[in-house]
């Protein structure tokens, strides 16, 4: 049945019903729309983007905890010359790492109870501050729940309230004197540090590279609002803890070329000794020059350590490149089969053929290679694959941080007219969307991210028929290295050809035409339209590709349509950029561009109040402050004004009853 509510509307009755359950009066529900009209006029709340963390968890931590300088910002803003710049600076540290910091100042401080008066009253302003753009029922539930009720008290009494003023200070007193002031300056700064950040937007790559992928996991599992868009290196993790061999070999491959097994070891319980033990059976005499790891800042290695590690690193490569070729075959439609290139070599001359042209060797030492049959596994090799896939297969940690990032992840996002995805959309080469080919149907554009994020979901699912199953689970591989896969767009993965052969032109991976062509403004609009992203104000947000900002590259392309932003968190790309990552910052001012020089330490930052410098660039700047209204929020809260203004005309006409207690 049908209730026409308005002149243009009609509504399910049954739908109403449901409603009211929640507004079961009238009163009610015309206070929540007073509710929804008046958080409609709020300032828009402030996102972070963030890309290519990378595995730098501290970096990344230091960032969530200044908000990308942000609140450095608001204390000087707040405090202007009234206090010096090093209690300013001692104040944004406290505000970063309060329990660390109030350690050092006890042990130093002669005078700790003035000090918290101070404190504790210049972190109220701060915090009412940050809390301006919200409503109390939103403060409210980010307040931890022994401090409550005296944060709000102090947040929402005018300052200049003389009336009030010994209220206040007999709060503040009480907190000292009850030797909980420890407890409330870490509550507060906390409640600082979450209110400073509305949204955080997390596009791709959290793993690999460095050390702690596992930790920033572990943060963003406690994070109050983010979203993920899934990177190609989130997709190997994700293939490697669905069961996928290749998706193994790779990430363990890429933890070894780095000497970073924290995040196997420690974060997720991977045992490789079998790899070890395996590795110095089979390539004990092997120098295995090729795969010396790469060391990066902090990570010592002594001479037997680092020599071993090669050894592994050689070991799981040559794994890596036999279970890829298995799933190549068994999936001649990919026309990946010429990666097969193990297949390819001439053991006599030493050389390799690539596309008919025979290449010289760096070395031709293959002791688990049958030149019969190249990509079959030994008997060993299969035994310690058994192992490592159990090893992936039952480590809980694991398991949990990947249903993590499907719960709050996706291919790409659209949100407050942004279109976010990692790394690219398969273009032809005139900039129109190219039809990629999966399971016999062609999809293209966003049904070609939707399609591709049902099969990573469909890996995980136990009532996946079989055989789509057996295929979602290859398909990571192809994700990581296909030609046409959105997360990668290149023409081939040079892995083998870095390792082992010489001509470094066989090195190159040809760019696919999205990054080609993302400089133009046509082509950003023709992506945007087909994913239906509305206005004039939108955008393309991505990351995938470091921007060298120390050659000058610019990382707003396309007249201000597209902005990339991995600027290469990871310590491995900070001499190829110059930089050490990018945040940008969408408040309701417009948008800027926060771009970051290398992060020494948290001990740095906490003993002698070292940030990471950054430098601001606006990037665009909104003619008017943008409120809810203005945001996806704000359509959605009109819809439900709607509704509500729909269960006002039903109660008011007796279509349905009121429920009084």
């Amino acid at each position: 049945m049908k209730i026409d509510v308005t002149e243009n509307a009609m509504f399910d009755e049954r739908y109403l019903h449901l409603l009211s359950r929640s507004f079961p009066t009238v009163a009610d529900a015309a206070a929540e729309i007073i509710n929804l009209e008046a958080i409609l006029n709020l300032p828009k709340g402030t996102e972070h983007f963030l890309a290519d963390l990378h595995g730098e968890h501290e970096a990344f931590q230091h960032v969530l905890k200044n908000a990308s300088g942000n609140i450095k910002r608001k204390v000087g803003e707040i405090f202007g010359n009234t206090i010096r710049e090093s209690e300013k600076k001692e104040l944004c540290t406290l505000i970063y790492y309060p329990e660390q910091k109030l350690e050092l100042i006890k042990a130093t401080e002669q005078d700790i109870d003035d000090w918290y008066h101070i404190t504790i009253h210049q972190l109220v302003r701060v915090c009412r501050d940050v809390s301006s753009k919200y409503t109390r029922s939103k403060v409210r539930k980010s307040l931890p729940e022994e401090f409550s009720y005296i944060i709000e008290e102090l947040l929402h009494e005018r300052p200049d309230d003389q009336d009030k003023a010994a209220y206040v200070a007999v709060i503040v007193d009480t907190i000292i004197t009850t030797g909980r002031a420890d407890d409330f300056i870490v509550a507060i700064c906390n409640v600082i540090q979450r209110l400073a950040i509305d949204q955080l937007h997390i596009l791709g790559d959290i793993y690999d590279r460095g050390p702690g992928a596992h930790i920033i996991m572990d943060t963003l599992r406690q994070y109050h609002s983010w979203d993920i868009q899934w990177g190609n290196h989130d997709i190997l993790w994700m293939g490697a803890a669905a069961g996928n061999d290749a998706c193994i070999c790779n990430v363990l491959r890429l933890s070894l070329r780095y000497a970073n097994l924290a995040t196997l070891e420690e974060g997720y319980g991977i045992n490789l000794v079998p790899l070890a033990t395996f590795a110095l059976d089979t390539y004990g005499e092997d120098p295995c020059e090729e795969f010396i790891p790469k060391l990066l800042k902090g990570n010592k290695m002594d001479e037997k350590t680092l020599q071993l590690t090669a050894k592994m690193h050689k070991a799981i490569a040559i794994i890596q490149f036999k279970t890829e070729a298995a799933i190549f075959h068994r999936r001649p439609e990919w026309l990946m089969e010429d990666r097969c290139l193990l297949e390819n070599i001439d053991f006599t001359e030493k050389t390799c053929n690539i596309e008919g042209v025979k290449h010289s060797m760096k070395s031709c030492s293959f002791p688990t290679v049958d030149p019969s049959c190249p990509s079959r596994l030994t008997p060993e090799e299969e035994a310690l694959m058994q192992k490592l896939h159990h090893s992936f297969r039952v480590s809980e940690k694991l398991r949990k941080h990947i249903r993590t990032i499907l719960s709050h992840g996706c291919m790409y996002n659209v949100c407050n007219q942004n279109l976010l995805f990692h790394a690219s959309i398969p273009l032809n080469e005139d900039g129109t969307l190219k039809q990629v080919n999966i399971l016999g149907k062609d999809y293209q554009g966003r049904d070609l991210m939707e399609y591709t994020g049902q099969l990573i979901r469909a890996a995980f699912q136990n009532d996946t028929p079989d055989e789509l199953k057996a295929f979602a689970k290859d398909y990571f591989l192809y994700l990581w290295c296909g030609k046409d896969s959105p997360l990668f767009d290149k023409s081939k993965m040079a892995t083998f050809e870095r390792y082992f052969l010489v001509d470094k032109e066989t090195y190159h991976e040809e760019k696919g035409n999205y990054f080609k062509l993302r400089d133009s403004s046509e082509v950003c609009d023709r992506i945007l339209d087909a994913f239906g992203v509305k206005g004039e104000a939108r955008h393309i947000i991505n990351g995938h590709v470091p921007v060298h900002a120390s050659k000058g590259e610019n990382p707003i392309k396309a007249g201000g349509r597209l902005m990339v932003i991995d600027g290469g968190f990871s310590e491995a790309y900070h001499s190829e950029t110059g930089i050490a990552g990018y945040t940008l910052v969408y408040h309701s001012r417009g948008f800027q561009l926060v771009q970051h020089e290398p992060f020494t330490s948290a001990q740095d930052a906490v003993v002698r109040g070292t940030d990471i410098k950054s430098t601001t660039q606006i990037v665009e700047m909104s003619t008017h402050r943008m409120l809810v209204a203005d945001t996806d929020k704000g359509v959605e809260l009109r819809s439900q004004i709607a509704d509500l203004k729909n269960l006002l005309y039903a109660y008011r006409h007796g279509m349905i009853k009121e429920k009084r207690v």
